[in-house]
């Protein structure tokens, strides 16, 4: 299986997250970076973490984070083989 797959199957979703920050040069402009990665509802580590690192690593301050969850694989859609047809 793939590294993602088996993200999904434990739980993970899919989280897209819009950050707005200030450039560094120019606090009165806000430019837009998008994240995308798959991460756990409602507590969401994975975005938290990146927004540490953001807060302590890079020079933009953040102004704001927009951000969307989806589980893609969800008990309804995951069920077992229960038969094989072979034709031909």
């Amino acid at each position: 299986m793939t590294n993602e797959l088996e993200l999904q199957l434990k739980g993970y979703g899919l989280t897209t997250a819009q950050i707005l920050y200030r450039m560094p040069d120019h606090p009165s402009f806000l430019q837009t970076y998008i994240w995308q990665h798959y991460d756990i509802a409602p507590d969401f580590p994975e975005m938290k973490s990146f927004l540490k690192f953001w807060q302590e690593s890079l020079e933009g301050p953040l102004h704001s984070v927009r951000y969307v969850h989806r589980k893609l694989i969800s008990a309804s859609d995951w069920r077992a083989l229960k038969g094989e047809f072979i034709i031909n």
